[in-house]
């Protein structure tokens, strides 16, 4: 298949990558304009150009064979999607964060609008698709994303402020396992972190928590903010406000999470850059990693075995378990071959290549009509599916501001932070030094948009 059924280990990297593509896009002198799709000469195999994460070389042969086309696989990469971009010759298809890069892409005028090909297809209809789709969707004139045309689609999705922990950690500590039904308080969930935490001359051996969002510590206080009752951005998503009551609880609880050291955060990265080697070591008590976390979990019998999902905890009243990721596909508005791109959309997505992947745990289907194909055949996976299942109902698209990527706010964030925990500088003064800096770049984001 085109992406190994374990790509998700390439969300992380990936991530890493598509800010950076965001991040200069503003400066592209002019929006790419729609150019007619086009199939080459005739008796011609027709070339489709898409830009992912590796492929291996018998992957693409398949696809190639499937397809009735040739593909040329281009790897991510920031500086040329820029050029190709700005030279109006962009790739065909382009992998990318629903989530987090629509808003910035889309009223930027960058990407194709899907929606007649929805329409007309009998692989991949609207009405099958899982509500995570939406972060695909987004409403220039209303600047909102969840709504309006549809921009691109997710390969899979997760709730990603739920959490893992391992019960063996729990049961040396003598401590009570969450509930697979009632989500714990933030104030709760820190708490257990403190308490799973071991130490050794000083240094942490065993992480407690670790809270921190795979795509950066904003996610973290959008999240909370929102379960608090609030919402960090203001309603034209022009400017933040972490002073608010609401954002400055959240604030603050990250604060005492990061002092406490006692999981990775802004301030003690973790050495093996992300939450799975120190899980499976046994290093980490508990894993804030949404459902596709499970992928690797299930692979190792022995951590699948002392391992369990739990709901998102919540800072608030108001409960919300939103999606960050929604990896998937886009067309640029300038691809030149955007019927060979959807033909590749609906190979990938809805055909062989889907069902296989909705089986391995690495992410809820995409489409509703493959929800039933998710593992349920060991006791570790009908724990996770039941859980995940009611987790559904609070599904929920958090507003982006599309004047600044996601990753250039989070600099600011790694930036400040830091200093201020060391510092020990009241949550007030930091909230105030965060809304100076980012509203400053949200507004130079806002003069390039119009």
């Amino acid at each position: 298949m085109p992406v190994s059924p374990r790509g998700s280990l390439d969300r992380r990297r990936f991530l890493a990558a598509s800010a950076g593509a965001a991040l200069t896009a503003a400066a592209l002198p002019g929006c790419a304009s729609s150019v007619d799709s086009g199939s080459g000469a005739k008796g011609a195999k027709e070339t489709l150009t898409i830009m992912d994460v590796a492929w291996t070389k018998e992957d693409k042969q398949k696809a190639e064979r499937a397809l009735g086309m040739n593909l040329d696989i281009i790897t991510f990469d920031v500086t040329k999607l820029n050029a190709m971009l700005a030279g109006n010759n962009p790739p065909d298809v382009v992998r990318g964060v629903g989530a987090t890069d629509v808003p910035y892409f889309a009223a930027r005028d960058l990407m194709a609008d899907l929606d007649p090909y929805f329409a007309k297809s009998d692989v991949l209809k609207p009405s099958d698709l899982a509500a995570a789709n939406d972060v695909w969707r987004y409403d220039s004139e209303a600047k909102k994303q969840g709504t309006g045309p549809r921009y691109g689609m997710a390969k899979d999705y997760s709730q990603d402020c739920m959490f893992w922990y391992r019960t063996d950690l729990f049961e040396a500590a003598k401590l009570e396992l969450p509930s697979d039904t009632e989500p714990l308080s933030c104030d709760e969930w820190l708490d257990l972190g403190k308490r799973l935490v071991k130490r050794r001359l000083g240094k942490v051996k065993v992480y407690g928590l670790s809270a921190g969002a795979l795509n950066g510590p904003l996610t973290t206080f959008l999240w909370m903010t929102a379960s608090a009752g609030g919402s960090l951005f203001a309603e034209d998503l022009a400017t933040v406000d972490f002073s608010s009551p609401e954002a400055l609880k959240a604030l603050t609880w990250y604060l005492d999470y990061a002092k406490s050291d006692i999981g990775p955060s802004v301030v003690n990265p973790n050495p093996d850059g992300w939450d799975w080697p120190t899980y499976q070591a046994n290093r980490m008590a508990m894993a804030n990693d949404g459902y596709w976390f499970g992928g690797s979990i299930g692979g190792d019998a022995k951590v699948s075995e002392v391992s369990r999902f739990a709901p998102a905890p919540q800072l608030g009243s108001n409960r919300v378990s939103p999606c960050f990721g929604g990896t998937g596909y886009w067309v640029p508005k300038g691809a030149k071959n955007k019927d060979a791109a959807w033909k590749y959309f609906e190979y990938y997505f809805g055909g062989k290549l889907a069902q296989d992947r909705a089986t391995t745990g690495w992410g809820i289907p995409s489409l509703k009509s493959l929800v039933p194909k998710m593992p349920q055949d060991t006791a570790f996976h009908k724990q996770s599916y039941e859980v995940q299942q009611r987790e559904l109902p609070y599904f929920s698209v958090l507003p982006v501001s599309p004047y600044a990527q996601m990753d250039a706010l989070n600099v600011v964030l790694t930036k400040v932070l830091p200093d201020a925990v060391k510092s020990g500088t009241a949550a007030g003064k930091i909230a105030d030094a965060l809304n100076s800096r980012i509203n400053d770049q949200l507004a130079r984001g806002k003069e390039l948009v119009g």
